[in-house]
Order: C-alpha cells, then structure tokens, then sequence
C-alpha cells in the first residue's frame, strides 16, 4: 500500500517503471480526444468541480486512462470525498501513475499522470481515508469506466 512518503519519494527521487509506453503527436492525440479529454489531459486543464461524468458514479469497475487504455484505478477503492472530482486511495498497481512536483498557482501540489502515456490525470493530497490517508483528485475527463 503506498503512503504519502512513498507518493514524495517518487515525485523527489523519480517514478516506477511503466509496464510499457505510449507516444503520440499532440495532433495525435487531438485526432483520438475530444477537445475537454485534450484540454484536460494532454495541457494539463482541470474541470470544473462536480461537472465530471464520473464523480457520482460508483459502479462495478476498472477506471482506465482515456488516452491510452491502461488502468489506474479499481472502483473498490474510490471513495466521496466531497471536493467535486472522483477520488481514490490508491492506484491499481504501484507503475500505473507517475508523481510530479507541482508549484503552479502559487501552491505545492503533487500532480499525477498515467505513467504509460503521461496523460494528466490531476493531484494526490495526503488528507485521504485510512489506512493509505491518500485521496487522488482526479478529473473525469481523463479516465473511462471499464465496467466489464
């Protein structure tokens, strides 16, 4: 189970190896990604609070990388956190997300990524449920929910 020393380990000291890599264009990935998933997840945007598809929604399933399929998320461990975005405590495997240091807005943050393709996914905070007392704030527009 990752902590939150882990989680600034990773972001100060480097990430786990992906189990592979994918690699586009940015005309690429505007071909395959609506203009919200591009904005989102390829220039790093944010959507506005409970406006996601997926922050309500708790069924049965695997949340994938919208971008590149891998995934990141089980439904079992995502929680109602109250902030407006879909929350975990922890990744599908420790590889999946990628952690780097992230000072914009005059704040320190931690931003995750889909390891594999490097697609934003939004931020961990170290204020989450026990044990892990993670919560990864992630916006809808950058997974989809693989209910089979």
């Amino acid at each position: 189970m990752l902590t939150w020393k882990d989680v600034i380990n990773f972001a100060v000291n480097g990430n786990p190896t992906p189990d592979k890599r994918v690699e586009k264009t940015a005309a690429e990935w505007q071909e395959l990604l609506t203009p919200e998933q591009f904005r989102v997840t390829r220039q790093k945007g944010t959507e506005r609070p409970n406006s996601g598809a997926l922050c309500s929604v708790y069924d049965e399933g695997k949340y994938k990388c919208v971008c590149c399929g891998t995934p990141l998320f089980d439904s079992t461990i995502k929680f109602s956190s109250g902030t407006g975005w879909p929350s975990f405590t922890q990744p599908i495997k420790e590889n999946a997300i990628k952690y780097e240091k992230d000072t914009t807005f005059g704040m320190v943050r931690v931003e995750v990524m889909c390891n594999t393709c490097d697609a934003h996914l939004g931020h961990v905070f170290p204020d989450g449920p026990e044990p892990s007392g993670l919560r990864y704030c992630i916006n809808s527009a950058s997974m989809i929910l693989d209910t089979e």
